[in-house]
């Protein structure tokens, strides 16, 4: 089980091993779902202290080592929201040739909403997925008429807007905010279940959403979720993650089993 695991993981091994995710690694904490409707009750999904090991050691690391992204020089809601729809379906530097264009083009979220159509389709030629570019208009009229302007601030309020999710309502809340808001992309999901080890029946979104929700630090949401997602974009990455210098590895449960495998196949 453990080497089609580290297979599924993207790593590569040969020889057996045992499971290596305890039961006593996935207790229940009824008390941290109160304040999400993204999934189920939170989950700890390991002892407090390497929780703790974790968000300390990634938090350092992204200090130091941090990508420098222009949406990351602000806290205006709009341009984050402008940004992390830009970053769906999208990759990083594509989405950094257009974004400070379309900010200059449409500075606010009233400027947005009263522009042509299809003068936001022309300015946004090039990203493709042109939806997406409806659904953020769309979403900017929504805050002048709904909210008289004012950016929501909730998670109820930013999901009713089109083509905000979970993800997107998180990430505005934590980098606009600064509020105690939980993400979870494609990057983190593949952080988490790594670091963790979480076998196949408990990577689903709600499962891994609940683990992201208990492993976001109070009052360092912001720092935190931009530094799980730097972390999957160029360490733990798909195909060839980058074990060696991993800020988190010694503590990573998918590391050790496979230092555990490969000890066996040695004896």
């Amino acid at each position: 089980m453990a080497r089609r695991y580290l297979n599924e993981l993207g790593f590569t091994s040969q020889g057996k091993g045992p499971s290596f995710l305890a039961a006593e690694f996935l207790t229940h904490s009824p008390a941290m779902a109160k304040h999400s409707n993204q999934a189920g009750p939170a989950i700890q999904p390991a002892h407090p202290s390497t929780v703790r090991a974790f968000q300390r050691r990634l938090i350092a690391w992204y200090q130091q080592h941090g990508r420098d992204l222009p949406w990351r020089r602000t806290r205006d809601p709009y341009a984050i929201l402008v940004s992390e729809i830009m970053l769906q379906q999208t990759q990083v530097s594509r989405a950094m040739l257009y974004y400070e264009r379309f900010l200059t083009r449409y500075p606010t979220v009233e400027e947005l909403a009263h522009a042509d159509e299809g003068e936001v389709r022309e300015t946004w030629e090039g990203l493709g997925y042109y939806n997406r570019a409806r659904n953020l208009q769309r979403a900017s009229q929504e805050i002048l008429a709904k909210h008289e302007g004012r950016f929501p601030k909730t998670h109820e309020d930013l999901t009713a807007l089109p083509g905000i999710g979970d993800y997107t309502a998180g990430a505005v809340r934590s980098f606009a905010f600064h509020q105690d808001a939980a993400i979870l992309d494609t990057n983190a999901a593949r952080v988490l279940t790594r670091f963790f080890a979480l076998p196949p029946e408990q990577q689903t979104n709600r499962f891994l959403w609940s683990v992201a929700r208990r492993v976001t630090p109070a009052g360092q949401a912001h720092v935190f979720n931009q530094a799980i997602m730097d972390l999957g974009a160029t360490i733990c990455v798909a195909r060839t993650p980058r074990c060696a210098i991993c800020p988190v590895k010694i503590r990573c449960r998918t590391v050790q089993e496979r230092r555990k495998v490969r000890n066996k196949e040695r004896s």
